[in-house]
């Protein structure tokens, strides 16, 4: 008896999974589980539909979770799990990570996986030049200015992480994710955001605008060229010595407020397959998959980042990434979640292009370049009524 999986080609996202089969094996002598990757880009894009007639097992972003389900891609686990781990799993949540799944009042996916933009740092070349991560914006900028020659900060800047980072300051700018709630973001807010972002140009390495939070974690983590960077996905693979010639350093991100919020939650949930011909035996996985006992230990051992709170807690799981999970524990607790109705990505993408081409071109101006997002996310959200309920 076979099932197939589908994760993204990183070893946080494929590693974990294959230690997980593994032990499953054991437990199921007769099952076998075989996973597929694909691209980070393709991850965020790829359509589901072409994945669900497939895979029996889907690692899925949030975002997607309303195309799946109102296209009946996935199966509710409320069907397929006890309600008593189901409470456990919201329990224990990281930040929104579990809520991120839930949608028309049913669970679709597991958080296995919890991650949000927060802060990267190479600790040795602060050191080496006296300087500390920033704590507040105006920071960020000083910094900048301040590194060595042949020392910048970085900022992925392909179109859905340009647009990632701005989303997170809306979010903590205004305190409030507009769009999530079918609203328009306020002009003020987005000129503000904006700036920030353009504020930082002159001092971001040259390759940002071509990189994704994997490419450059990768250039920050095997040269000396990137000291800091002030909003990236964190992946706690980078704080573990040895994972690459240079350890990364990762903390909350700045902020102007009582505590670092706004930032734009990402990991990734497990869901199941509605066309799975064995979802009691892919619930199963699931469940063993997402356990406390499993998330701490085998799952990041094997390269894995946890969703369950317990592994971001536990002292042996903060010793070996340097402290990663304790040191963002606070963003990912205060972080914002993206739109998930049906037709956003497509809009996720689009202004991702709009705005990291404001940053190259100056053009069009901020005012004209809020006005077009805050119209293309309503035409992206057509006549659809569940989207003011999505927050639930």
């Amino acid at each position: 008896m076979q099932l197939k999986g589908m994760t993204w080609s990183h070893e946080r996202g494929l590693n974990p999974l294959l230690a997980a089969s593994e032990a499953f094996r054991k437990l199921e002598p007769d099952v076998e589980i075989q996973w597929d990757a694909r691209s980070l880009a393709d991850f965020e894009l790829y359509p589901l539909e072409l994945l669900a007639e497939t895979y029996d097992l889907i690692m899925i972003d949030h975002p997607h979770i309303g195309t799946a389900v109102d296209k009946e891609l996935l199966l509710p686990l409320n069907d397929l799990m006890e309600a008593s781990f189901l409470q456990d799993q919201e329990l224990h949540s990281t930040g929104q990570s579990y809520a991120s799944y839930t949608y028309e009042g049913k669970q679709w996916a597991l958080p296995v996986d919890a991650a949000a933009q927060v802060s990267a740092y190479r600790q040795d070349l602060l050191d080496k030049a006296g300087l500390e991560p920033a704590r507040s914006w105006e920071d960020v900028l000083t910094l900048a200015r301040t590194l060595p020659k042949g020392q910048q900060i970085g900022l992925p800047l392909v179109p859905v992480h340009a647009y990632s980072t701005f989303f997170t300051l809306c979010a903590q700018l205004s305190n409030r994710a507009y769009w999530s709630e079918g609203l328009d973001l306020p002009l003020e807010v987005g000129i503000q955001a904006l700036e920030l972002m353009e504020s930082w140009m002159p001092y971001v390495h040259q390759e940002s605008l071509y990189q994704d939070p994997i490419q450059m974690l990768d250039r920050m983590g095997s040269s000396e060229e990137i000291a800091y960077i002030p909003l990236i996905y964190g992946y706690s693979n980078y704080a573990r010595a040895g994972f690459r010639p240079f350890v990364t350093s990762f903390g909350n991100i700045p902020s102007d407020r009582s505590n670092p919020c706004g930032s734009m939650i990402g990991g990734v949930g497990l869901a199941i397959s509605s066309q799975c011909q064995y979802a009691e035996l892919a619930a199963k996985f699931a469940d063993m998959v997402a356990s406390a006992d499993f998330q701490r230990t085998s799952f990041f051992q094997h390269g894995g980042q946890p969703g369950h709170r317990m592994a971001w807690l536990d002292p042996e799981v903060n010793r070996l990434s340097g402290d990663f999970f304790k040191n963002t524990l606070d963003t990912l607790t205060h972080g914002s979640m993206r739109p998930r109705y049906p037709g956003y990505i497509d809009f996720q993408e689009q202004a991702g292009h709009l705005i990291r081409n404001r940053l190259i071109s100056a053009m069009p101006d901020r005012s004209t370049v809020i006005q077009a997002l805050n119209e293309m996310q309503r035409q992206s959200r057509g006549n659809d009524a569940r989207v003011r309920g999505e927050m639930r």
